[in-house]
């Protein structure tokens, strides 16, 4: 490898490690916010991670463009974007028994006569059936 390659890969990791560190930073903060069970610092953290995201992701462009990016920088953002998977996951699953949840506690509460399926929304027979002309 040449000095000029080694250099360039350099001033990549360089100019992407603030940005990385900035993205699992947030992650953390998002996550003890979720523990805190504390919504706006939650709304607060989310909005500072979209931020951090959508920069990172420009600069790895950037430098996918001009030059590659490090193996390293590539490795500790796909860590975070697992990790930021696995928060999701969680924070869906949990919304999913609250939802079951206030369902048990409050059957009039949640509308029966929609649900949602993979393909959308979706409506009991008997609606669509009253629905037909």
């Amino acid at each position: 490898m040449s000095q000029f390659h080694d250099k360039a890969g350099n001033d990549a990791q360089d100019g992407l490690e603030p940005l990385v560190a900035s993205v699992e930073q947030r992650l953390g903060a998002l996550a003890g916010s979720l523990r805190q069970q504390d919504i706006l610092a939650i709304e607060q953290q989310a909005c500072e991670l979209h931020r951090a995201l959508a920069a990172a992701v420009e600069s790895f462009i950037h430098a996918a463009r001009h030059g590659g990016v490090p193996d390293a920088m590539r490795l500790r953002l796909s860590s975070a974007s697992a990790q930021l998977a696995r928060q999701r996951e969680a924070l869906a699953r949990a919304t999913a028994a609250l939802d079951r949840a206030i369902d048990v506690l409050l059957p009039g509460h949640a509308p029966a006569a929609r649900m949602y399926s993979a393909k959308g929304l979706t409506l009991p027979s008997s609606s669509r059936d009253s629905l037909s002309a």
